[in-house]
């Protein structure tokens, strides 16, 4: 879809030298997290206070690398963050800035207030000074070096996310809401070389799949993710452009397949993510083209989802409503243009989910595991950690590489669920709903989806 493209070991060696602590302060009890490893998680920006040689930075979430873990317990009259990585270092104050001191000195100690929503605020005892993340620039992201200062809203708000949170057991089927399944999801599924052609020439020998959309969809393939191009024949399947792509599939085509298993399968749930570069009213007509798609679409935004949260998939199912259509596509840029996507049933991806980056690095070499949204610049400012008032948008991650190489992927794929678990499921502090791969038959990604799908997150 995009261009060719001994933690708990520490933690509880840690946990073991806090013999019987004392009991929380007074003014806190009751109200902040038992003792144990967490990540101070600002909730801004959705990214980590690590330690940076002795400054406190905000960086992107990556698990128990990057010394993101802190050991939360009572100290003095407050709390102590004592590093996971460097015993007797704390996470604390140093004049307005933010840095690791002595867990010793009274730079250390925080009161940590609940501030609503599962967040809470680390105030330096006896003032009005914060942790906090420094102001944005009008033209930049917001710095990384975090500061010490007044409050103000969010910046000042934090989470602190397990490390190793206790899971609850998966409801029955018939009981389990969209939002606490995990789908496997196949990045440019199009891109497989036996439906059509995707790509010039040369990107066409590296396809994402290797298999088409309906085997796609026997193997168990639930989540589909395509590129869309304009052309005179309208809304068209290929990387990057449709320029000397021999055979280009209509996104039309696809979409009727998938239709067409979904009305031979009542029982099953569908979503396509839609890379698009159409205009809404092309789109449109190419929806308007596939048979039965009114039928079985969804419309989370006809049904009250923002303000009572997902349905289960049994009522969906139940109602006939089994195919959700996003895409990535701004919904101001259609305003402008005078039809918005949502009137004829397609998502603004941004408004339901959120999404980590794309990319772990290049098609061979070391990959990057950290987690951070997609949507995050210095225009842009989407955390994975994203909720409003119940609701809980879905989790798109992301583990593919820039371009697809097949024992890369194989080898990236056999380690999903590690990452999903220990690296991208704190990062959103929810569990991924979609695992979007290339070479979904290489790997066995299906077994990291299996997993997931036993346990829910709190």
């Amino acid at each position: 879809m995009r261009t060719p493209h001994a933690l708990l070991a520490t933690a509880a060696a840690l946990a073991a030298a806090v013999v019987a602590p004392p009991p929380a302060p007074a003014s806190a009890a009751g109200t902040v997290p038992a003792p144990g490893a967490y990540y101070v998680q600002s909730a801004t920006t959705g990214l980590n206070a690590a330690d940076a040689a002795g400054a406190v930075e905000q960086h992107r979430p990556r698990g128990d690398e990057d010394r993101q873990q802190w050991y939360l317990r009572p100290g003095g009259s407050g709390y102590l963050l004592e590093s996971t990585d460097t015993a007797g270092s704390c996470l604390g104050r140093g004049g307005d800035q933010a840095r690791t001191v002595a867990c010793a000195s009274a730079d250390a100690v925080w009161e940590i207030i609940p501030a609503g929503a599962d967040r809470y605020t680390l105030r330096a005892p006896g003032t009005d000074r914060h942790l906090t993340v420094a102001p944005k620039p009008a033209d930049a992201a917001y710095p990384a070096r975090l500061a010490v200062g007044g409050p103000s809203e969010d910046r000042a708000a934090w989470y602190l996310t397990p490390v190793d949170p206790a899971t609850g057991p998966m409801p029955p089927p018939d009981r389990r809401t969209l939002d606490q399944v995990t789908f496997l999801t196949a990045h440019n599924a199009y891109a497989n070389g036996v439906d059509g052609g995707f790509a010039p020439p040369f990107v066409s020998l590296f396809p994402n799949q290797s298999r088409g959309i309906a085997r796609q969809l026997q193997d168990g393939v639930r989540g589909f993710m395509l590129d869309i191009h304009q052309t005179p024949d309208g809304a068209i399947l290929c990387h990057n452009s449709c320029a000397l792509v021999s055979r280009p599939v209509a996104l039309w085509v696809d979409l009727q397949r998938i239709v067409d298993f979904l009305e031979a399968r009542p029982d099953q749930f569908v979503t396509v993510f839609l890379e698009d570069y159409v205009d809404p009213g092309v789109l449109r007509a190419e929806l308007a083209r596939v048979d039965g798609l009114q039928d079985v679409l969804y419309r989370p935004d006809r049904t009250g989802v923002r303000e009572n949260g997902w349905p289960r998939l049994a009522d969906l199912t139940a109602a006939g409503r089994r195919l959700l259509l996003f895409t990535d596509h701004s919904r101001s840029a259609d305003q402008a243009a005078g039809l918005t996507r949502d009137s004829f049933g397609v998502m603004y991806q941004r408004e339901w989910t959120v999404e980590n980056h794309w990319s772990m690095g290049p098609g061979v070499g070391a990959s990057d595991w950290s987690c951070s949204s997609r949507w995050y610049d210095a225009n842009t400012v989407l955390p994975l950690t994203r909720t409003e008032p119940g609701f809980r948008p879905l989790f798109v991650m992301n583990h593919f590489r820039d371009a697809p190489v097949a024992s890369t992927a194989a080898t990236d794929n056999g380690k999903l669920a590690d990452r999903a678990r220990r690296f991208c499921q704190a990062a959103a502090r929810k569990k991924p709903n979609f695992l979007a791969v290339d070479r979904y038959d290489l790997g066995d990604p299906a077994s990291a989806v299996g997993l997931l799908n036993t346990y829910t997150y709190p």
